[in-house]
């Protein structure tokens, strides 16, 4: 199954529901543009809803990682929501859970946003 993403918003988080494979190729590559194109109208707080994720290989990764890199340079921040055990597990061995910012629960990740930017303000 190929990759599909969705967006909609809440409040201003966007959350993005993926479903199927994240790997090298397509999807890895509509990844990136899914997030530029959020970036470009100005969405900075994201939420990657990773429920309906089956697998995710080192591109899947490495395209995660871009996206966070790449909102965290013009002042946002990337989520990632109810990830599947298989990813889970994945981002134990690489220790990326250490990099990212992993909520369960839509209301939570949500909420999430507005207790991190409170917490940055002096």
């Amino acid at each position: 199954m190929n990759m599909a993403t969705s967006n909609r918003q809440i409040g201003g988080v966007t959350i993005v529901d993926i479903s199927g494979r994240i790997e090298l190729g397509e999807e890895s590559a509509a990844m990136r543009d899914t997030i530029c194109d959020l970036l470009n109208k100005g969405r900075r707080q994201i939420l990657l809803n990773l429920g309906a994720v089956e697998y995710i290989d080192s591109a899947g990764l490495g395209a995660l990682i871009g996206a966070l890199a790449s909102v965290r340079r013009q002042g946002g921040e990337v989520k990632l929501l109810n990830l599947p055990d298989k990813v889970v597990d994945i981002m134990q061995i690489t220790r990326l859970y250490t990099v990212f910012d992993i909520v369960n629960g839509e209301a939570a990740g949500v909420k999430s946003f507005s207790q991190s930017k409170a917490a940055s303000k002096p």
